[in-house]
């Protein structure tokens, strides 16, 4: 069980792969879950009742509200859309990914002005954004993790402007089952976005620490 699991909230804005993934770590650690998508939480029933007494279907507003950290697992077009006030203060993974085939073109992100993670934070200026979970297949996150300490352990990586956003990554990907990088500042996080060399792929510590060291900056 993680760090204070037993008596926390996650809360998951964004009920596809990552966030249905996510959700299983999470119960799995003691979590108490709180699920909203875009379409409403009745259209979240079978998920409910597949994740058991522990979860919860709730919108948007009302996840935040109640979590005491929230994973953003939205396409990324629909940042704006994550609620700001009741995110005050609170701790925010960000699995976001920039797809511009789905998305739309970003200026500032096809001309690495910025990360996908730091609109996000921008955003929700209050809150505390890491990067989790954003570079690994869904259904790996709870079928490839292994005890601490196993030789060529997964890791994944991190990045946040809060040390203290860091230590609750770190955390909770130990108790999931891999090891954690963090890539530092989150103006450092698009060394694990799409494309670059630690995105999907399964790495150990020393090679995601590899992989982040010669990612690009900007994809041509």
């Amino acid at each position: 069980m993680g760090v204070g699991a037993h008596m926390t909230t996650l809360g998951i804005i964004g009920a596809g792969n990552i966030g249905s993934h996510v959700a299983r770590a999470a119960i799995a650690q003691g979590y108490e879950v709180v699920i909203a998508n875009s379409r409403g939480p009745e259209t979240l029933a079978d998920l409910i009742a597949e994740l058991g007494p522990q979860a919860r279907a709730a919108t948007a507003e009302e996840a935040a509200a109640a979590a005491d950290v929230v994973q953003v697992a939205v396409p990324l077009r629909a940042y704006r859309d994550i609620p700001v006030e009741p995110l005050d203060g609170k701790i925010v993974l960000d699995a976001n990914n920039y797809y511009w085939e789905r998305d739309g073109h970003i200026e500032a992100l096809d001309r690495g002005e910025e990360t996908s993670s730091g609109l996000l934070q921008k955003h929700l200026p209050t809150s505390k954004v890491a990067k989790a979970f954003n570079h690994i297949v869904a259904s790996h996150i709870t079928t490839d993790g292994s005890p601490a300490g196993t030789e060529n352990r997964r890791a994944l990586a991190t990045a946040s402007d809060y040390p203290e956003a860091i230590d609750f990554v770190t955390s909770f990907y130990d108790a999931a089952g891999f090891d954690t990088v963090s890539a530092g500042p989150l103006s450092e996080s698009w060394r694990v976005e799409r494309d670059r060399p630690a995105y999907v792929t399964r790495q150990n510590a020393e090679e995601l620490r590899a992989n982040l060291a010669r990612a690009p900056r900007v994809i041509g």
